[in-house]
């Protein structure tokens, strides 16, 4: 299994971007799949996660920082899945890793997922 994330960059605060993350050797829509964020000298943290399809429709998490402002979204016939980031903050600079988990609950503990992508790298400048 192999997950490609890519789309990172640099924005301004108050922007927008979407990054992606592509799946080989495993179908998302049939696991759990999460974000994560790691900023420089912190460890990983939660940002989103979206369950597998069959459970409850495909229910979605997110991390009290991001709420209201990033969607996490899945592309079945593409078999990748989009975090779409609004209203950025410097706070949200970090590197972001995609991952999938063995269960098809969403969850908050990357110890719950057993693939990780290699990461895209996100600036938001002030």
């Amino acid at each position: 299994v192999q997950l490609q994330a890519c789309g990172g960059g640099l924005v301004q605060a108050g922007g927008s971007l979407r990054i992606s993350c592509a799946a080989s050797g495993r179908t998302f829509s049939d696991y759990a799949v999460g974000w994560f964020r790691q900023a420089p000298g912190k460890e990983r943290d939660f940002v989103a996660a979206l369950a597998a399809i069959t459970w409850s429709g495909g229910r979605t998490y997110y991390a009290d920082s991001v709420k209201g402002r990033f969607t996490i979204s899945r592309d079945n016939a593409k078999n990748t899945v989009y975090l779409q980031m609004n209203s950025l903050k410097p706070e949200d600079t970090a590197v972001y890793y995609c991952a999938s988990s063995r269960s098809i609950t969403g969850s908050r503990s990357l110890d719950a997922y057993d693939y990780w992508g290699q990461g895209t790298q996100l600036t938001v400048s002030s």
